[in-house]
């Protein structure tokens, strides 16, 4: 036995692929491999969320004219989502990735389907914004009331698990914004385990965050936290564990029913072509008998 493992086992020699590490190790491994280039992702992400804050806090100042404003600005956020989407999913693939030039190709290349989306989003965080505060008062006065309360609750969370996949599939495939948002319900259920493992760090980052931001003493630190970790950081968790997802139950069944070949497939075919051990394979050197050697007299 090896002093670090055991080379006495018979066999081809090196293994083909190697046995894969735990989904939580191989993450962080992952993670910190691109943690620099996922940070000045979450930078340029966060320039364009400038605009949007700044709005915010102008809101008392625009009349009534704020929400069409606010409205409009926000819907920017959408292809700036999509191109830091299709960085973050590439490094948690492992892909060969330039940051700035892939989120601008991307950013160009979601223009419209982005700039809808982030207005529906505007549309539906407003409504859940003034829908939920006001069940939850109409319920204190009537118990009937915690039904629409509950639902839009439900909804809310819903909505938001859906993001996991949508953002995903606009820069992965062709489909219409119809087809996404469909594919997006369905895929939460689908899965399960992965969106609730997405869910549970999104919340705690998210409230991580919150609480450092709304403390005057630690504001300045949920500045420089907000410049250049959490949006980088849950979009490329949420790419590290649903783009499987997606991978299995949207892009796969498409050439499989076309009969084309998944290019990941033939890239994952063409490395392990790379590296195959063909030892076993090859024919003995057939051995020459020594021939008595001349002896000059």
């Amino acid at each position: 036995m090896g002093f670090f493992g055991n080379y006495d086992t018979p066999g081809r020699g090196v293994l083909k692929t190697p046995h894969e590490k735990r989904p939580f190790f191989k993450f962080w491994e992952v993670y910190f491999r691109h943690m620099w280039q996922l940070m000045g992702l979450n930078l340029v992400y966060f320039l364009f969320t400038v605009p949007l804050f700044a709005m915010l806090v102008m809101l008392t100042y625009t009349g009534n004219m704020k929400w069409l404003l606010l409205l409009l600005i926000s819907g920017i956020i959408g292809p700036a989502t999509a191109a830091m989407t299709r960085v973050a999913r590439n490094y948690s693939q492992e892909r060969p990735t330039f940051m700035l030039h892939d989120f601008r190709k991307a950013f160009k290349k979601n223009l419209k389907q982005g700039l809808v989306m982030g207005y529906i989003d505007s549309i539906v965080i407003v409504s859940f914004l003034f829908g939920v505060p006001m069940y939850n008062r109409m319920a204190q006065e009537n118990s009937i009331m915690y039904v629409p309360y509950v639902l839009s609750l439900s909804c809310m969370l819903v909505f938001f698990m859906m993001h996991f996949y949508i953002y995903q599939m606009m820069c992965s495939t062709n489909l219409t914004m119809k087809q996404i948002l469909r594919n997006a319900l369905f895929l939460v259920p689908l899965g399960l385990k992965n969106t609730i493992y997405t869910l549970v760090v999104s919340l705690l980052v998210i409230a991580f965050n919150y609480i450092v931001l709304i403390m005057p003493s630690t504001m300045p630190v949920g500045v420089t936290l907000l410049m250049f970790f959490p949006y980088a950081f849950l979009t490329f968790v949420a790419c590290f564990n649903c783009y499987p997802v997606i991978r299995k139950n949207v892009i796969q069944p498409y050439y499989d029913k076309t009969g084309e070949k998944n290019p990941e497939e033939e890239d994952a075919d063409a490395e392990e072509a790379l590296f195959e051990d063909k030892a076993a394979e090859e024919e003995a050197v057939p051995l020459q008998k020594k021939s008595k050697p001349k002896v000059i007299k």
